[in-house]
């Protein structure tokens, strides 16, 4: 019995660690920067919410239209009189003296009733406005969804290209200290033979110490950096993520200048605008047609039931039908109407207005972007020549002073001028890439 007891326990914690090493598998990620956007096009909140605002337009579009679809509704009513109301009636009717009132109670005491209506709308100039504007107000809610895509989008592509510079300044901080541990080694090993002074040693000691620290800043950088990209990806903190793409496979490429005017239309900010300036005329169109009348027609039919004793009430009934049109126009509002109007109006030539304003901005977008990334393609090339420049200059103070004829300042002096040129290479690089990403945004480059 203890037997069988151990093998259920057994099998019962071995399918726990299987479940465990499971779960722990599918939180291991491994994306390249487009895996990574369309991960967060399908798991990011902003974008979730994107499509329930879709949604939620699609939703408001049908109900708009269900105002002009026929309206039916019943209804039913049940009463008890525990006393019957009671009518005066003048006392000359019946032979008494004039002034004499003479009270009577009409009615029975169970009175019920059933009824159906059904209301059409014929005419309402509002309501075939309203139509129009509820679905530009759906074309407004998809565009805004897009928005929200390519500004995701962007968000994950600067957050992956932040991660990527990370790396490749580790990578640089590597082989740094692989060369740096290398010659201090060679310096102890000098020293110990008397070809070297103590000063020697300690400098590049005190050189390995800074990189050390370095690496571990860049180190926790990249922590960070990697925590940023799955925060915009709307990927779990606590899950494994690497990146296959490589700072080399990043196209950079010369600036062409842009002059079409059709970037305004791949801007889906302008688009946004455009619609929202159609909304503002259609509104218009709502404010004018109040002037206009409403015409809706219905038709009704009920049955009354009365009696007196409860257990018959429903044996005989009083049916009622009704059908007719209801014509309603506001002649007069007191100039309410007119001054809506004039708002509407004004409210279309401010969205003419900030169309012009936004076509002026995506003007100097483009243009700052395309200068700015011009600037840092030429950097990241000076940078790339320095860099090399460093390393060769570094070089030959290692072999000159492995062979006596150089000193260890001037080694010191080399190694300290590599690193300030890797630092301002992974800067100018960093610089290239999100001027890059910028300048796609600005001309309307980004689509999803």
């Amino acid at each position: 019995m203890k037997q069988k007891t151990y093998i259920i326990i057994f099998l019962l914690l071995t399918a726990g660690m299987a479940a465990r090493a499971q779960s722990g598998d599918s939180l291991n990620y491994s994306f390249s920067l487009k895996q990574a956007v369309d991960y967060a096009l399908v798991h990011q909140a902003a974008v979730l919410n994107a499509a329930v605002d879709e949604e939620i337009a699609k939703n408001t579009v049908k109900h708009t239209l269900g105002i002009g679809l026929p309206q039916v509704s019943t209804s039913f009513n049940f009463q008890d009189y525990l006393k019957l109301p009671t009518t005066l009636l003048p006392g000359e009717l019946a032979g008494q003296p004039a002034g004499t009132l003479i009270p009577l109670k009409f009615g029975t005491k169970y009175n019920s009733t059933g009824a159906i209506e059904l209301k059409q709308l014929i005419f309402d100039g509002s309501y075939l406005v309203g139509l129009q504007a509820s679905k530009t107000y759906k074309e407004l809610s998809v565009r805004n969804s897009r928005r929200t895509r390519i500004e995701t989008a962007v968000a994950v592509t600067k957050a992956y290209y932040s991660v990527l510079v990370s790396n490749e300044q580790l990578i640089l901080i590597d082989a740094n200290l692989g060369q740096l541990n290398k010659t201090l080694h060679d310096t102890e090993a000098m020293f110990k033979n008397g070809f070297s002074e103590k000063i020697d040693v300690d400098r590049l000691q005190v050189l390995k110490n800074n990189l050390e620290t370095e690496r571990e800043n860049v180190t926790r950088l990249l922590t960070v950096n990697i925590d940023m990209l799955k925060f915009q990806m709307g990927m779990s903190i606590e899950a494994s993520l690497s990146l296959t793409d490589k700072i080399s496979n990043v196209r950079t490429e010369a600036a062409v200048a842009v002059t079409d005017t059709a970037v305004y239309k791949r801007r889906v900010e302008y688009s946004l605008l455009e619609t929202q300036k159609k909304l503002n005329e259609l509104d218009l169109k709502r404010q004018k047609s109040f002037f206009l009348p409403t015409l809706s027609g219905f038709a009704s039919a009920s049955k009354n039931f009365q009696s007196n004793e409860l257990s018959n009430l429903y044996d005989l009934s009083y049916p009622t039908s009704v059908i007719g049109l209801t014509l309603s126009w506001n002649i007069i509002s007191g100039g309410q109407r007119i001054y809506q109007v004039r708002n509407a109006k004004l409210a279309v030539k401010k969205t003419e207005n900030d169309l012009l304003n936004l076509r002026n901005g995506i003007s100097m977008e483009v243009s700052t972007g395309q200068k700015l990334y011009s600037n840092a393609l030429r950097s990241v090339e000076n940078q790339e020549r320095n860099l090399k420049l460093a390393q060769e200059i570094l070089r030959v103070a290692r072999i000159k002073y492995e062979q006596g004829v150089g000193s260890s300042l001037e080694v010191t002096t080399a190694e300290t001028s590599q690193k300030e040129a890797q630092n301002n290479y992974i800067r100018a690089l960093y610089d290239l890439l999100i001027n890059k990403v910028d300048l796609d945004q600005a001309t309307g480059n980004i689509n999803y």
